[in-house]
């Protein structure tokens, strides 16, 4: 995939913002939080896409050639692809996806509950615990 089909992908996808961060890096957040970076002018050497991955497919993509942990981000599971075209583009597609999914996870549940358009809970609020509650009994 070249970066405008993934660019639209991403942004395809609910809630998704996108962000040129650190110079040459267009960053795809979901509730202020990053699930891809892609690499607009890579250098030879340098990744063109990273994104968060699941604990098993951490494991099971870096088995491809050219698919290594990303640089910075590798200890929350997140891989790099050194070509854009190494995955096919519906694997990519969803693997994108299922990125931004595992950090909306991640998200307080207030936040949760805006992006996905319900209305928050009311609190409950407990009784007092301490001298009060127990002089009332």
């Amino acid at each position: 995939m070249d970066i405008e089909a993934i660019r639209e992908h991403c942004l395809s996808l609910p809630h998704v913002t996108e962000k040129v961060q650190w110079v040459r890096d267009l960053v795809f957040k979901v509730g202020g939080k990053m699930f891809c970076v892609m690499n607009l002018e890579p250098q030879r050497g340098e990744v063109v896409l990273s994104f968060k991955a699941s604990d098993e497919e951490f494991i099971e993509l870096q088995e491809i050639e050219g698919v290594v942990p990303a640089p910075y981000m590798a200890r929350a599971k997140w891989v790099a692809l050194q070509q854009r075209n190494i995955l096919p583009a519906l694997e990519l597609k969803r693997l994108l996806g299922s990125a931004r999914d595992l950090v909306v996870a991640t998200l307080p549940k207030k936040v949760q509950q805006e992006l996905s358009g319900a209305s928050p809970r009311p609190s409950r609020k407990r009784p007092a615990k301490g001298k009060r509650a127990r002089a009332r009994r």
